[in-house]
């Protein structure tokens, strides 16, 4: 195993998404997966049916004792879903995760509709999370609840990666799956340039922890080495293998197929 990743996130007893999900995706990118728990949510593919708070103190001391002990060569948070949750989670990174690159997905609602961010914690999302991130991934009513930009173009998507930047980001992928269109296309907007990556759209109902999956794929590649272009053309082509694999489990929307054959190397589309 190569690349070491510490995911701050919460669990979906579902499988599809979350830290279970998280940890599947590393897994088959060839690196090694590591965990502190936010949140316990009761899930399925049909939604959110309830979620537990794990207490911040203990949120802290997962990531430390994991820091302290194994290192990890890229941070990967998920679902932070409060204030003090994000607080925590960015003062332990300041003590103990030193300049380690941080990919950070704004989990904010769930597939099936439910919020995973208390009202409220969007200012504590922009203030104290956007800052810290190597690279931040927000689907497109993510990027816009963030910037106050309709993120429903292109156009959008770059001017919402601009704007998120101008908050503090190294980088955004703004994605584009909930925009209308036979293409999927995702705009990685970095300083000095954006570079844009489009697929044909897959129809399938079968999507569930897509970001996450494409999150922790990006956050394997980085520990890996990988420049960050290069970390997301991989993670997407793994995420559209996965959801081609998909083995249509649940009544709602299903999770993709994380342990479909990849070859790491292959950029294909």
């Amino acid at each position: 195993m190569d690349g070491r990743v510490l995911i701050v996130a919460g669990s979906d007893s579902g499988g599809g998404a979350g830290i279970q999900a998280d940890i599947k995706a590393v897994t088959a990118l060839g690196g090694f997966a590591m965990t502190a728990v936010t949140a316990l949510t009761a899930q399925n593919t049909q939604g959110v049916h309830g979620i537990f708070g794990v207490e911040t103190s203990f949120i802290a001391q997962q990531m430390h004792v994991v820091l302290d002990d194994l290192g990890a060569d890229c941070l990967k948070t998920g679902m932070l879903h409060s204030v003090e949750v994000i607080e925590t989670v960015v003062e332990t990174l300041s003590e103990t995760g030193g300049d380690i690159p941080l990919v950070a997905d704004p989990v904010m609602v769930a597939k099936g509709g439910a919020r995973l961010l208390d009202e409220g914690a969007n200012a504590a999302l922009i203030s104290l999370l956007i800052p810290r991130a190597s690279v931040l991934t927000p689907n497109a009513p993510e990027a816009a609840a963030l910037t106050g930009i309709d993120v429903n173009d292109e156009d959008g998507q770059q001017r919402a990666g601009e704007r998120l930047l101008e908050l503090g980001a190294a980088a955004a992928l703004v994605k584009g799956g909930h925009i209308e269109g036979p293409d999927v296309v995702d705009l990685l907007v970095t300083q000095d340039q954006t570079i844009r990556f489009a697929d044909p759209r897959i129809e399938t109902r079968h999507t569930h922890g897509t970001g996450c999956t494409l999150a922790s794929a990006v956050a394997a590649g980085l520990a890996q080495g990988m420049e960050l272009a290069n970390a997301v053309a991989r993670a997407r082509t793994y995420v559209r293998q996965a959801i081609a694999a998909a083995p249509g489990y649940g009544a709602g929307h299903g999770p993709l197929d994380h342990g479909v054959t990849f070859d790491p190397g292959r950029l294909e589309n």
